[in-house]
């Protein structure tokens, strides 16, 4: 497999940051897409720890524990089905019109969303209008969602120096890992109150604070600037559509299904691991809700170390290598985990939730973005990154607590749950061998990589 790694040539964002206009504009946009992946993060973050904690007692009450899980899991998945269309739609709109206009729209879509829940009344109140309209809302955040995390990780690919761009492209984990260690600590005070408390009204409390960061992020973006990338795009546009059209029929499957199988192998263990297995511990293993919830901040804080040294060493090493390691420590840490687990010992549960979600949820995480974003040509990178990422997303993390939920009812084990988790870790380490090294590519160029 031949390398594209051309970090040698002076590339457009290289010479946007080299004035002093040019480099306030790259920290602006910084802060602008950590605060909106923030809020994307908040979202599932959230909507993960209610999942496992309180909505089958609050939407699915005539249930059993188990099963009210699994609807608990079914309607975060319907979340994801959701993103592919976002993906779609927005991701056409930001390659013709600009990466800040879709992201204005999503962190707004997202922001009234997730607020909204909060105010959903329970299924006592409602009856079945309850999950219903929760699953509205799941629909609308999927959607925005759908193009904010591609959107984001491309604006900050092509924003960043070249010798730079895996470190720079990589704190679109950061903000996610902001939105997750946030609303696990605000979900910590909540526990605080008595278990009827949290469940009458408290899980709401989280949900209606998403709104001041969604303010704060919509804030910023409507005053960042377009992507240098995407600026010089629009100004040679004919030129451009001239070249694209000679372009080789066909040309962009290779490395849409490149990206697909490097999301599977990332998002599938990471939602098992920061939103499955919580649930699974306190129902199934009946583990106190503080250890997974307490797990889920401490990697947290640890991944704000974690993200940007996987996207350096992305810059350092290569994208496909730290990727391959990364699939390669989570096939390897599967069977070990959910076997460590049947311990019930808060230390040990506590220390498998927090290693899953430092190798999947945050290594990979941070080195796949600049990952993405290099694998595509111009014209089309926010659309195919989109749905690539998000089919991923449906086949992998969306569904992934859904389809481990209804392994343990069905087989009433830990086994099938390990094996489930590798082979979706082990798609991802396959892929790498199919994947191009592409570090340093210019992002300017109108074909993909592979």
């Amino acid at each position: 497999m031949s390398r594209t790694d051309t970090a040698g040539a002076p590339q457009q964002a290289d010479l946007h940051y080299e004035t002093p206009e040019g480099r306030r504009n790259f920290w602006s946009t910084i802060v602008s897409i950590w605060l909106g992946t923030t809020m994307e993060y908040v979202d599932f973050a959230l909507y993960g720890l209610a999942a496992g904690l309180v909505f089958g007692e609050v939407f699915f009450p005539e249930q059993g524990p188990v099963v009210a899980l699994l609807s608990s899991f079914a309607t975060w998945a319907v979340g994801f089905i959701a993103r592919p269309v976002g993906a779609i739609v927005l991701g056409r709109v930001g390659d013709r019109h600009g990466r800040k206009l879709v992201l204005v729209i999503t962190v707004a879509l997202m922001g009234v969303s997730t607020t909204a829940i909060g105010l959903i009344p329970s299924y006592a109140a409602i009856g079945v209008w309850a999950p219903a309209i929760l699953v509205f809302l799941r629909i609308c955040q999927g959607f925005g969602a759908g193009a904010e995390l591609s959107g984001g990780a491309v604006m900050l690919a092509e924003s960043a120096p070249t010798k730079r761009r895996g470190l720079v492209a990589s704190l679109i984990g950061v903000g996610s890992n902001s939105g997750t260690l946030l609303a696990s600590s605000v979900w910590l005070l909540v526990l605080l109150l008595p278990q009827e408390d949290v469940v009458a009204w408290g899980w709401r409390i989280p949900f209606l604070c998403s709104i001041l960061v969604a303010g704060a992020a919509l804030l910023l973006r409507r005053t960042m600037r377009e992507s240098p990338v995407f600026e010089s795009f629009k100004e040679s546009k004919e030129q451009n559509l001239a070249h694209a059209a000679q372009e080789p029929q066909g040309s962009g499957w290779r490395a849409f299904f490149v990206m697909l199988g490097l999301r599977i192998g990332e998002n599938g263990p990471s939602y098992i691991a920061q939103g499955f297995l919580i649930g699974y511990v306190v129902n199934a293993l009946a583990v106190d809700k503080s250890v997974p919830t307490t797990a889920v901040v401490v990697a947290s804080l640890l991944g704000f170390a974690v993200i940007p040294f996987s996207g350096w060493l992305t810059d350092r090493f290569g994208r496909r290598i730290v990727y391959r390691v990364f699939c390669l420590l989570l096939v390897v840490y599967g069977v070990p985990a959910f076997l460590l687990l049947e311990s019930r010992e808060p230390l040990v549960v506590g220390g498998v939730i927090v290693v899953g979600m430092c190798l999947a949820s945050l290594g990979m995480f941070g080195a796949q973005a600049a990952y993405g974003a290099e694998l595509f040509g111009v014209q089309h990178r926010y659309t195919k990154m989109g749905v690539a990422k998000e089919l991923g997303s449906i086949l992998s993390g969306g569904t992934a607590p859904m389809v481990a939920a209804a392994l343990l009812a069905a087989w009433g084990s830990w086994i099938p749950l390990a094996v489930y988790f590798v082979v979706m870790a082990g798609i991802g380490l396959v892929t790498t061998f199919f994947a191009p090294e592409t570090r340093g590519r210019d992002l300017t160029l109108l074909t993909d990589a592979v």
